[in-house]
């Protein structure tokens, strides 16, 4: 403590002096921000959210403070399909939570949480995805994404978007269990910027870690069938290959893998990332896949909304036309009109 009775610390990268004495939550008073909305780390180890009002701020301490960022749907008309299952009755679970809507969205890229909130919306998403990201101790009354889409009503999938190694993906699943509680997460470990490939030798590590510490982690991979079958065995509760490289759109690559992925998980599979129009949502679905993840596509169309909306009734026409069994294709024509009769 220095001799005016402050002492000097650090909070996300910033030095400051504060009155000795203080808890961590009066702290983040001070700051213009509200200890419930918030997940902690002192000094490289998560402080309960339980304990901020009692954990005094002492001389040196290093500081981060994080939140979420950006980073119900409509029965499907029809009749009966599959055994007598209602088409609206055709739901997917993950690590034992049920959904009904099989698309996935991101919350980054937009031009701001109006556009987001509108484009979940049109989207029929239940799950969106969220970075976990510092707060603007600078602006404490900037909006956050929680203030647009209800955690409550909308399942967060937070996620550890531009991490490279598996130490920093763990560090930053920590921090968000603490934030809000999930443990359902998902996982992305990057080898290199220019392609955003995963690194499948950390994330690898990284799953079997998280899944020891009570995580259900949805693990972003290679479109490769040996890996997928290396992280369901080491804790993955969902497999999401890639289309292709994250932000490309250039739509599914390779369609041999990914059904190869499909036929030997015990786990969802969901395409992760590449997917630029409704028709590469659709395919991934006709491929058996259990949902398709995407931001880009949706956040950088002319019309995000309008997207959003096609990209909904792509999953469920791709769902659909996968559970009827597509014909089986032929080298020839095969008149679909009879021949007997004819005038």
């Amino acid at each position: 403590m220095h001799i005016d009775g402050t002492v000097s610390i650090t909070v996300n990268g910033e030095h400051r002096r504060v009155t000795a004495g203080l808890t961590i939550a009066q702290l983040a008073e001070e700051l213009g921000l509200v200890p419930a909305k918030l997940a902690v780390e002192r000094n490289l180890e998560v402080v309960p959210r339980s304990t901020l009002d009692q954990v005094i701020v002492e001389d040196g301490d290093e500081l981060e403070i994080v939140h979420f960022v950006g980073g119900g749907d409509h029965p499907v008309a029809g009749g009966e399909v599959d055994h007598g299952r209602p088409v609206d009755e055709d739901t997917w679970t993950v690590a034992g939570k049920t959904f009904r809507s099989r698309l996935i969205v991101g919350t980054g890229k937009y031009k701001d949480f109006e556009q987001n909130a509108a484009a979940v919306a049109a989207s029929g998403a239940e799950i969106v995805t969220v970075a976990v990201r510092r707060v603007n101790v600078s602006d404490p009354n900037a909006p956050m994404l929680t203030d647009y889409i209800d955690p409550r009503k909308i399942t967060y999938l937070p996620n550890t978007a531009g991490c490279f190694d598996a130490e920093s993906a763990i560090r930053t699943l920590r921090l968000a269990r603490e934030a809000g509680g999930w443990e359902l997460v998902k996982l992305e470990v990057l080898g290199e910027a220019r392609t955003l490939y995963p690194d499948m030798v950390e994330t690898l590590r990284a799953t079997e870690i998280l899944a020891n510490e009570g995580f259900k982690p949805m693990v972003y991979c290679v479109d490769d069938p040996i890996a997928a079958k290396r992280l369901e065995d080491a804790g993955a509760v969902a497999i999401m290959p890639l289309g292709a490289p994250i932000g490309s759109g250039l739509g599914i690559q390779n369609q041999v893998t990914i059904r190869l992925i499909v036929e030997g998980a015990k786990v969802p599979v969901l395409v992760d990332a590449g997917v630029g129009s409704a028709s590469d949502a659709a395919v991934g679905m006709e491929l058996g896949c259990d949902g398709i993840l995407m931001n880009t596509a949706i956040a950088e169309a002319k019309d995000p909304i309008l997207m959003a909306a096609a990209m909904k009734a792509a999953v469920e026409a791709g769902r659909l036309s996968y559970r009827a069994g597509r014909m089986a294709k032929r080298r020839y024509a095969d008149p679909s009109s009879p021949l007997a009769g004819l005038i």
